[in-house]
Order: structure tokens, then sequence, then C-alpha cells
């Protein structure tokens, strides 16, 4: 069946919504007026000016409180389409209210005329009331200008809450586009800088060791493939990462050799929590970069993974020294190791908090001395935890 035949998507429709929207507005308006009319009618029992003295006398008093209601509806539908037309409905308040009085006055002013004009004009009814008809005329114009103001604000009210719920919905969708469009761009910085650090290693072994430059190119394959594919998604399981970061790894123990050293201390209970992708790689990358690249002994490259409160934590360690030694989060500003643009760790951050809120965060501080630990710390789901 075809999902527009649908009764749900008839009404995510624009068209369907503003039928609905018409259907509410007939529904309230019928209410709000029908129930106005018996109240008057159960009023007119008790306060009258004169007590009708035969059946026919009340039929014709309860048929003119029937036409004065069925006017006022009718003015308030014209009143409506008035409002449209003259584009009220997009003013504030303070822009509103001298409207409402003025078309209060005047709609007040034609229900009056029409109301005590066909009776005793028209038809020539007798005047019973102990009250004279001037004074009477004026009282009731004062009313209904007073009936008419509460519907326009109720209308007004209305069409407010609406405005304040579309620029709601509208400004969350822009959120999430900004969203979107900034992991979007992060992903975009992240995947070329870590391509171009994996052929720098692979170029090396072309001349030197061809069976092993095949195996490099497989693992560089590997590398790609999970690139390009985990691109699409907000986050892995973290076992993929690790194979990818193993991966990594073997390429670079091809250029540094023995003076790269590896420990992993991975629980086993964290290869299944997500993670997002290429953020392990990217700590790696940076400790291989700044901690082993720049050292002619080289050093040891530390991987621990924890589940510690319903939090992932993850802790890559490295030969170093920061320029304090108190820790500090990663930000454009300060935490990246010295000589380093810090591109790769803000963009790590970046996803981070877009990601998972102000609860996640990443860390670089000072271990020990000659020694730097990156600490990303990744709240897990409600049923994760």
């Amino acid at each position: 069946m075809n999902s527009s035949c649908h009764p749900e998507a008839i009404l995510e429709s624009p068209a369907g919504q503003e039928r609905a929207k018409q259907w509410r507005y007939v529904i309230c308006q019928s209410a709000g007026w029908l129930f106005f009319m018996f109240l008057q009618l159960a009023l007119s029992q008790f306060v009258v000016p004169h007590k009708p003295d035969s059946f026919d006398e009340r039929l014709e008093e309860i048929s003119l409180i029937v036409m004065v209601f069925l006017i006022g509806w009718l003015l308030s539908d014209v009143a409506r389409l008035l409002i449209v037309r003259w584009g009220w409905r997009e003013l504030g308040w303070r822009a509103l209210l001298p409207r409402i009085l003025a078309l209060s006055a005047g709609l007040s002013l034609v229900w009056i005329a029409i109301g005590y004009g066909y009776p005793y004009a028209v038809l020539g009814l007798p005047w019973t009331a102990k009250i004279s008809l001037p004074l009477m005329i004026v009282l009731a114009w004062f009313n209904a200008a007073l009936v008419f103001a509460g519907w326009l604000c109720i209308y007004f009210f209305r069409h407010l809450f609406d405005r304040f719920n579309r620029s709601e919905i509208e400004r969350l969708h822009l959120a999430t586009s900004v969203k979107e469009a900034e992991l979007r761009a992060l992903k975009s910085q992240v995947n070329p800088h870590f391509i171009f650090n994996s052929l720098n290693s692979l170029r090396a072994l072309i001349d030197e060791d061809p069976p092993r430059a095949r195996q490099a190119v497989t693992q560089l394959a590997n590398l790609l493939r999970y690139s390009l594919q985990s691109g699409q998604l907000e986050t892995v399981p973290f076992e993929d990462e690790l194979r990818v970061v193993n991966d990594y790894l073997a390429l670079e123990q091809v250029r540094h050799e023995e003076r790269l050293r590896l420990r992993f201390d991975i629980s086993p209970e964290t290869l299944a929590l997500p993670v997002p992708p290429m953020l392990l790689q990217t700590l790696v990358e940076n400790a291989v970069k700044y901690g082993i690249a720049t050292r002619p002994e080289g050093g040891e490259i530390a991987i621990i993974a924890r589940r510690e409160n319903g939090v992932l934590k993850l802790q890559v360690t490295n030969p170093g020294a920061l320029p304090d030694a108190a820790g500090a989060a990663v930000s454009p500003a300060r935490g990246a190791p010295p000589a380093s643009t810090g591109v790769g760790l803000k963009n790590a951050a970046n996803r981070l908090r877009l990601l998972f809120g102000e609860r996640a965060s990443l860390q670089l501080r000072a271990l020990a001395p000659g020694r730097v630990v990156a600490e990303a710390n990744i709240p897990l789901p409600l049923t994760q935890t």
C-alpha cells in the first residue's frame, strides 16, 4: 500500500495539517459560541428587564437571543478572514493591542446595530424595559466589545503559541543540521590526514621488502575501507576500531621497527561498546607522531580500555612531556603536545562533544615524568551501563 494513503502520512503533510487546523478552529468556535449562547439563555430566566407574560413572548425572546448570538458568531468568522487578509497574525502584542481594541469596537457596533435595529426598527417591536433604549444600546455595545476583545485575544494567543512552536521546531532542525554539518566537516579533516600518514609508512617498504610491502598494501586497504565505511556512521564497536589501530601500528612498525614498542591492556567487556570511528586511531597516531617519531630511542605506546561507572575510558600513553604538568582538556587554545597543531585531537574532542554532550571529554595530561597520556571518556547508552 502506498504510504501516502495512511492517515499518519496525510496528517503529516502540509495540506493535512492545514485541514486539521481548520477543523480545530470550527470545533472550538462552535463550542465557544454555543456555550455562551446557552449560558445567556439560562441567565435570561433570572435576570431580564421584563418577564414575558405568555409562551409566545418567551419564544420570541429566545429567538432574539439566538439570532443575536448567530450574528456574533458570523461576525467573529468575518473578523478571522480580515485578520488573515491584513496579516495581523504575524504581528507582536505591542502592534496587536490597538488593532484588537479598534476591531472589537467596530464589530460590536455592527453587532448591536443589527441586534437592536432589526427587532425594534425593522419589525417594530415595542420596547417594554424600564431602562431607556439608548442607555441599553450603550451598555450592550460595551459588553459586546468585551466579548469580541476576549475572542480576539484567545485567537491571537493560539496563533502566537503556534508561532512559538514552529520557531522551536525550526531551531531544533537548524541545530541538528549544524551538528550534522560539523560532524561531516570534522570527518573530512580526519580521513585525509590519516591517509597521508599511512601512505608515508607504506612508501618506505616498496623497495626494501616487496613481500612485506604487499602485506602492508592489504593492511592499508583495510584501513581505507574502514575509513570510507565508518564515515557514514556516528559510532562503531570498539573491537572494529581496535582492529584498525592494529593495522595502523603494523604499518608504523615498518618505519620505526624496534623503536616502536606496544602494550595492550584491553578489558574484554569493552570490545562491543560504541565509540566514534577513528577516535582511537587519532589518539594512537598522535602518540606515534609526537612520542616515538621525535625520539631517537623511541619508546612504548600503551593502549588501555576500561569500563567504569557507565563510562568507557580509553587511554593511550606515550613518552613525552606537556608544557605544564597539570592536565587540561583538549581545546583550540591548549592541550596539544609541543610542535603539534592539535588539529586531530581538537577534531576528536569536538566529535565527542557533538555525539555525547558535555559528559564526554578528551584530556591530555602528564602521567609521570617523561610520560603523557591521552584519555577519552565516552558515556555509555543506558542499555549498556
